[in-house]
């Protein structure tokens, strides 16, 4: 029994939106939520850039952006985009001709921000080489960067401004007939994020970039971006997101499809369901889960695992997922699959049986889907 079916008291409704294509991606409209995350290498070392963009895709990722700050950089793209497998976004700030560059260097999305990118004759040109280029556009709004006349306007960074200036960037792209855009509002601040992104979702049917900007470490980072993310997806907004951590973008990627996975927006790999442990545990619940994570990164299969270190829970919780294992006593404990009680297990086997099950019953669902 698989748990990836949809129960009616946990729909989710996804706002309308329209469909643009991110190269091979499709963003918005009906398609899955998109995972992206960017990389921290210095573009123009191509072989460390390709490498890192490799490893993302590995783990899931679905669209790498890579910044474009100089020339170098959007010539670097050349080298680079053959290379990889996933739609690179080139990332643009202040100096339009590379986005122009990217676009001609086979960049399959140009992120622009509208607070530095320049006038209207320079946005222009850039639209042209995005036209000429089949690559799409997105509009990336930061509280951090607005506008001066909006800020002027508003007294400070807030949603009202940051809306505006998505709208006004949107009007401008559909005024030059270009319609393959997205669009994000993004800020470190979870509630003005939140609050502008629900106003975006109200103003345009453009498909929408979730994500919580600079939102810090690890641990604090992902906090932030599934309390801020997490309730805007819940609303049903949001057709691609990217989790921002000072982190490997690999852990942005893994975060993000924990996002999607615990809102059953997304399913990729094996989905642990664990206790915390306590005095009632048979084994050590916190060490076996860490050292199954690992085991188990190279399994994509949507499917679930319950760990639970007592009988209090743990014949309930394995009645619900693909794999289960619930601690007893005298060294021992109760392998469950697909949902029912199979087979007694001595704890110190436990962690190579439990692999040899996962990976049997991830075959075995990857050849009846």
């Amino acid at each position: 029994m698989s748990l990836n079916h949809v129960r009616p008291w946990r729909n989710i409704y996804r706002r309308p939106s329209r469909q643009i294509m991110v190269g091979s991606v499709p963003v918005g409209g009906d398609a899955p939520i998109s995972v992206q995350t960017m990389t921290n290498t210095l573009t123009t070392d191509v072989k460390a850039t390709i490498a890192q963009i490799q490893r993302a895709a590995e783990a899931g990722a679905d669209i790498v952006r890579v910044s474009v700050p100089d020339q170098a950089s959007s010539q670097a793209l050349r080298h680079i985009i053959p290379e990889v497998s996933v739609p690179i976004v080139a990332d643009i700030h202040f100096h339009y001709r590379r986005g122009i560059e990217a676009a001609e260097a086979g960049a399959a999305c140009l992120r622009i921000n509208p607070g530095n990118i320049g006038d209207e004759s320079r946005v222009r040109e850039v639209i042209k080489a995005a036209r000429d280029n089949q690559c799409s556009i997105r509009i990336g709004v930061n509280a951090g960067s607005l506008e001066k006349h909006l800020l002027e306007k508003y007294g400070e960074p807030c949603p009202d401004a940051m809306v505006e200036s998505g709208l006004d960037h949107i009007k401008l792209l559909q005024d030059n007939d270009f319609h393959e855009y997205k669009i994000s509002c993004k800020a470190s601040d979870v509630f003005m994020a939140a609050a502008a992104y629900q106003k975006l979702a109200d103003a345009t049917d453009a498909p929408i970039h979730l994500g919580i900007t600079e939102a810090g470490g690890l641990i604090s980072g992902t906090v932030k971006s599934a309390i801020g993310m997490g309730n805007l997806l819940w609303m049903g907004i949001g057709d691609t997101i990217r989790v921002s951590l000072s982190a490997d973008p690999v852990e942005e990627v893994k975060m993000g499809f924990e996002i999607l996975k615990s809102l059953g927006l997304r399913h990729r790999g094996v989905n642990i369901i664990s206790c915390p442990s306590c005095a009632r545990q048979g084994f050590d619940v916190i060490k076996t889960v860490e050292i199954l994570e690992k085991r188990l990164e190279h399994i994509k299969t949507p499917m679930s695992l319950s760990i639970i270190g007592c009988v209090v829970n743990g014949p309930g919780e394995a009645l619900m997922t693909d794999v289960g294992f619930t601690g007893g006593g005298a060294g021992s404990g109760m392998v469950y699959l697909a949902g029912k009680q199979s087979h007694k297990l001595d704890n110190e086997k436990m962690i190579d049986h439990i692999v040899e099950q996962v990976e049997a019953r991830a075959n075995q669902l990857a050849t009846t889907t």
